[in-house]
């Protein structure tokens, strides 16, 4: 019985990964096909990246996500750990649920209508001059729209990694005469780096992937990657649409293995410590 369960459990996960992962290799290997039929191999060739790389609209397309999803992941990591400290250390002050509430509601929210939302915000705010939102609507603000979305998973992924932690080692540390700034910087920090580093992954692909909220939120010369490539697709797909996700798919692994590396050798430093802080109180 338990033979027959592993042999389904294991069918079913092949099956799942197959599903997943089959149609992004079968892209790759046509992203260097010779032909232009995206489902007919008519040789190995790279021509359609050279080409890729002549098209000057989706370059700049290219461009502009890439810098929206950066600041987007760097300004959603500083607000979401700032919010994941208060709902994780502040106690219950009075107003804690409506603040939980209004940074789980993107979580929920329908893109459409976040897209929507922040779009008449913008009208609004055109007008009036002390606000620094600019008349034509572009990268500032589909970064603060991105910012708005992405923020929320920030919060739960550093609040789900305070909640766990140990606040003996925070204790301990203002005992010795720490103030509360260093025990954050020393050993706090330290501690939630790998859910910060999540967190900004995750923004930034969150923010490369969008094209709903870009959609409303951006102006008519502006076009962000997946606009672009969703524009492009509508007209029919064309090798050159596999070389670019090719592309996107080898700087997001890039991407994944370098904060693995980062996040692995950050645990090990820890755990070091640990075993150090742990041989000074038994001596």
């Amino acid at each position: 019985m338990n033979q027959k369960r592993s042999i389904f459990l294991v069918s079913a996960l092949v099956m799942g990964f197959a599903f997943l992962y089959i149609p992004i290799l079968s892209m790759i290997v046509f992203s260097f096909n010779e032909s232009k039929l995206v489902t007919v191999w008519g040789g190995f060739s790279v021509k359609w990246y050279g080409i890729l790389l002549q098209n000057r609209q989706m370059i700049d397309a290219a461009w502009l996500s890439l810098r929206i999803a950066t600041v987007t992941a760097t300004g959603a990591v500083v607000i979401g750990t700032m919010a994941g400290l208060a709902l994780a250390r502040f106690g219950r002050f009075k107003t804690r649920t409506l603040f939980s509430g209004m940074v789980s509601a993107p979580l929920v929210m329908p893109d459409v209508i976040t897209g929507l939302s922040l779009l008449l915000l913008f009208v609004a705010l055109g007008p009036i001059s002390f606000i620094p939102i600019p008349p034509e609507r572009g990268f500032i603000t589909i970064t603060i729209a991105h910012m708005t979305l992405t923020i929320s998973y920030v919060t739960v992924i550093v609040q789900s990694r305070l909640s766990t932690m140990d606040d003996s080692l925070e204790e301990a540390a203002m005992d010795l005469g720490a103030r509360p700034f260093k025990v954050f910087m020393l050993i706090t920090l330290p501690i939630i780096a790998p859910a910060m580093i999540s967190g900004w992954l995750l923004a930034f692909t969150l923010s490369l992937d969008d094209l709903v909220i870009a959609s409303f939120t951006s102006g008519p010369s502006t076009n962000t990657l997946p606009m672009m490539i969703f524009s492009t697709v509508r007209r029919g797909i064309t090798p050159q649409i596999n070389a670019l996700a090719t592309i996107m798919v080898a700087i997001v692994t890039v991407f994944v293995i370098v904060a693995g590396v980062v996040m692995s050798r950050q645990e090990k430093r820890r755990q070091m410590d640990v075993r150090l802080a742990e041989a000074s109180i038994t001596e």
